[in-house]
């Protein structure tokens, strides 16, 4: 089974391009996974967003600390399966944490959220709340997780804890690809898929605010960057619930598409 993971999709740069790069490599994977809580100009997403990614060819939605940004996902997140916001939100949260559904393939796959709780608003431990949740799900379960966090170091961990037990521990939220992809006792790791939007950007914001934040130390609201996207994404080749290879991707949009 072939499955496809987009990093945070930003603002309708990222939108753009993460719909045109499914367009032409879409039919190419058995199951697609997108972050989408930057996707309404960097602050979670809303009823129109989510659509447009559900019809590109997305299977499941992932949030993060930006979930609650946009109204619309209070209401989202309760009606369907296929937009999930981190699991180790306190009991009570709108959603699920995680969601099971079926790749083109007939399997099964399960895909899982964690937000960390280093440098991020604190919720209940990431590694316990995973912990409760693998204990009931079958030993042979395709599952695949998001470790949305800022820490490399308790990426690191999280992914070491998982190892053996999830066909993929896949890191985002500091829109930085990296490079350190590596497969132990068949599950598939990436400290962080990388943004899927503008590159040329403070990380998906334009450069002038942000700058003029850091040296004036003045508030100023950030705008999103316009101009060509690149995709950044993983993409991962399963069995029996375990990775068998795992590949990064960049895929820049071609030139016009802006």
């Amino acid at each position: 089974m072939r499955v496809l993971y987009i990093g945070d999709i930003f603002s309708t740069p990222g939108l753009r391009a993460a719909k045109a790069f499914l367009k032409r490599f879409g039919e190419d994977y058995d199951f697609v996974i997108a972050n989408g809580e930057n996707v309404a100009g960097g602050f979670g997403i809303t009823r129109k967003h989510l659509h447009e990614l559900l019809e590109a060819g997305v299977d499941v939605v992932t949030l993060g600390n930006h979930t609650w940004d946009a109204k619309d996902a209070f209401e989202l997140l309760e009606e369907t399966p296929r937009l999930i916001r981190p699991l180790n939100y306190p009991p009570g949260a709108p959603g699920l944490g995680y969601t099971t559904l079926e790749a083109r393939t007939g399997e099964r796959v399960t895909v899982v959220q964690v937000m960390g709780r280093i440098f991020l608003p604190a919720l209940d431990c990431p590694f316990r709340a995973l912990d409760a949740l693998l204990t009931e799900l079958p030993e042979a379960s395709t599952v695949i997780v998001d470790l949305h966090a800022e820490a490399t170091s308790e990426k690191r961990a999280l992914g070491e804890f998982l190892a053996g037990r999830v066909a993929a521990a896949l890191g985002t939220h500091t829109h930085v690809q990296t490079a350190d992809e590596l497969i132990k006792r068949g599950t598939a790791y990436l400290t962080d898929v990388g943004m899927t939007g503008v590159q040329d950007s403070a990380i998906g914001m334009r450069f002038d605010e942000v700058i003029y934040r850091f040296v004036t130390g003045l508030p100023k609201r950030y705008k999103p960057a316009e101009g060509p996207a690149t995709v950044c994404a993983v993409a991962l080749e399963l069995a029996g619930g375990r990775a068998k290879s795992v590949a990064r991707i960049q895929w820049a949009e071609p030139d016009g598409a802006a």
